[in-house]
């Protein structure tokens, strides 16, 4: 089964765009979140992370902070 995957980014933010490609890299599909021109995505991603930080990962349920490409893969199971 295969767990939904959100990330919550800004168009100019390097580690959103690392963290995207990594995704993209291995066939992962998600929802991206610009959260720059939609505030109210904004305010949720501040709800599930406590932070104002991007880009902030969701898999399943688990949130990410953060481009850590070893927790993304352990959530992910890859």
């Amino acid at each position: 089964m295969s767990k939904t995957v959100m990330v919550y980014s800004t168009p100019t933010c390097p580690y959103c765009i690392r963290a995207k490609q990594f995704l993209k890299d291995n066939n992962i599909s998600f929802e991206d979140i610009n959260v720059a021109v939609d505030h109210e995505k904004a305010q949720e991603m501040v709800n599930k992370s406590r932070q104002m930080g991007v880009p902030v990962l969701d898999i399943g349920g688990e949130i990410i902070v953060g481009f850590d490409k070893n927790r993304i893969k352990n959530a992910l199971g890859v």
